[in-house]
């Protein structure tokens, strides 16, 4: 299958979700990709394939549909994986940041031992918005002293600011709106 094939199958099958979570927003479903077990595993594999030579070490992915992604993205590339998660849900020592939304603020953690320094890291999360947490994300991993590979998403929302407050890092993305 090429990748612009890929790219058609993902974007028929990603639903729509008007006025969700709140009014005014249109949210990108990508549960019906998951449930094509043939889709999933070509999408995870495409959104692997650019760090293939890469030698990254651990994926982390971004809570909660970057999990679901992570794992199998984590095997493809022999790479461990490291959640990033809201608060209170890890049981370790952790590190945190706390970063701003579009209407207030959120925070999330990390596992303070969960990265060896110079670990070599993607993270991964299923869409690219308004790039606040991936942000946050590279923040707690630099902390960690761990360098950042690169970051990979299924859908990036263009006409959000994610990508330009991203610039500089190593940005792939399958589909684009």
């Amino acid at each position: 299958m090429t990748t612009s094939d890929l790219e058609t199958r993902i974007r028929a099958a990603v639903r729509d979700v008007p006025d969700f979570p709140k009014p005014g927003i249109v949210f990108k479903d990508i549960t019906p990709v998951l449930g094509d077990a043939s889709l999933f595993r070509q999408l995870t594999e495409r959104m692997a394939q650019p760090f293939a030579n890469d030698r990254v070490s651990h994926v982390v992915a971004i809570e909660s549909r970057g999990f679901i992604l992570g794992g199998p993205i984590a095997i493809r590339l022999a790479a461990g994986l490291v959640p990033v998660r809201k608060p209170g849900k890890l049981p370790s020592r952790r590190e945190r940041v706390e970063y701003a939304l579009e209407y207030g603020t959120d925070i999330l953690e990390v596992h303070a031992d969960a990265l060896p320094p110079k670990s070599r890291v993607l993270v991964v999360d299923d869409v690219l918005a308004t790039g606040g947490t991936a942000l946050a994300t590279l923040s707690l991993i630099r902390r960690l002293g761990a360098e950042v590979v690169g970051l990979s998403f299924i859908i990036e929302l263009g006409f959000l600011s994610g990508p330009q407050r991203l610039s500089g890092e190593r940005v792939e993305s399958i589909i684009s709106y």
